[in-house]
């Protein structure tokens, strides 16, 4: 998806839908998301796009030519990791429309308590993820720093190979594109990936993302454990490769642990 010829020869007749997630989970790969909008466009396409990662404060796709826009509440609009849900948002009412109908017509709706944890959630939507982006951004620089660490992997970092497709794709000329989320590798093989894991105390560990609390994982062994290994891989996705999902505490804090 960062090879904007390549989803253009990808479309075929038959093509329905386009869908993007950007940056990639884990190995935060960005797209062009107004370069994919006007191939869409032009071919006749709806345009899908996953902004979990993101969340609405940091990218808002809808501006810059998506359809339909994905969100997993869980994560940062929920943010306190008490709730399940999803939305999905849309540029037209006529999309909007076929939802409610289904939504009404089978039942598949959120329950009201959910509702209101996630709205309540959404309050301090903004406060959260941008305490969040200055943890991962000094974690970053911190990991890049790092003699024990073999590369790092966060958008907002201008060694990113689509650190500048980040930045087109942000909703605010403030932020650096990155989100709370980061991805590196380690210098050593899986059993070092796990001691690793193992040996922090403010990071916790475990899957999931978003949340004011701090999480590292393994997307080998964890997260992305069913991909079988030849494809993992090819995506990058190697054994000593880690995910963390920055929280609000402290930065002197994350770093002693991480040190």
């Amino acid at each position: 998806m960062t090879d904007l010829k390549k989803v253009k020869n990808a479309i075929k007749p038959n093509t329905k839908i386009v869908w993007i997630e950007t940056p990639t989970n884990p190995t935060l790969k960005c797209t062009d998301i107004a370069g994919v909008a006007k191939i869409c466009k032009e071919m006749g396409v709806m345009l899908a796009i996953d902004n979990t990662f993101m969340s609405p404060v940091l990218q808002n796709p809808i501006k810059l030519g998506a359809d339909i826009v994905m969100h997993s509440m869980t994560k940062y609009i929920g943010g306190h990791a008490d709730v399940v849900g999803g939305s999905l948002h849309f540029n037209c009412p006529d999309l909007y429309d076929k939802l409610y109908f289904n939504m009404k017509s089978t039942g598949q709706i959120i329950s009201a308590f959910d509702a209101w944890v996630a709205l309540r959630g959404s309050k301090t939507l903004q406060v959260r993820v941008e305490k969040c982006c200055s943890n991962a951004m000094a974690i970053a620089k911190y990991l890049e720093a790092h003699p024990k660490i073999e590369k790092v992997l966060y958008p907002g970092l201008p060694s990113h190979p689509q650190h500048k497709i980040a930045l087109k794709n942000r909703s605010n000329p403030k932020y650096s594109g990155g989100s709370g989320m980061l991805s590196f590798y380690i210098k050593g093989d899986i059993k070092k990936a796990d001691k690793m894991m193992k040996s922090v105390r403010v990071l916790t560990l475990a899957e999931s993302l978003g949340d004011v609390t701090s999480l590292i994982e393994s997307p080998a062994l964890m997260t992305h454990g069913s991909v079988p290994k030849a494809h993992r891989e090819m995506l990058g996705i190697d054994d000593n490769f880690m995910r963390i999902s920055a929280g609000n505490e402290d930065p002197e804090d994350l770093l002693a642990d991480l040190k």
